[in-house]
């Protein structure tokens, strides 16, 4: 049976909380539906059914413009520049 998390009774999100307690982010599972859509999801386990319990997710894919800077330093040299700066020490010998 596939479920929403918050369509879950009560008792089934505390049996969630029982299987899961120190949360379930590396047990996420996810469900690809077709091209471009999927869902993600983690198993509940109870005496008579398996669930299929969807999370909802939520992708940071934007990178801080302060994290960019900090991970591109200004000071950073491409080959180019780097060949330039060797053979210019090879001709101060």
């Amino acid at each position: 049976m596939v479920v929403s998390y918050k369509n879950l009774s009560p008792e089934l999100q505390e049996e969630v909380k029982k299987q899961y307690p120190n949360g379930y982010t590396d047990q996420m599972l996810r469900i690809d539906k077709g091209p471009g859509d999927f869902f993600y999801a983690i198993v509940l386990e109870t005496e008579d059914t398996s669930y299929l319990i969807k999370v909802d997710v939520k992708i940071d894919d934007t990178l801080d413009e302060e994290e960019d800077k900090d991970y591109y330093n200004d000071d950073l040299k491409g080959a180019d520049d780097l060949a330039d700066t060797s053979d210019e020490e090879e001709e101060d010998d």
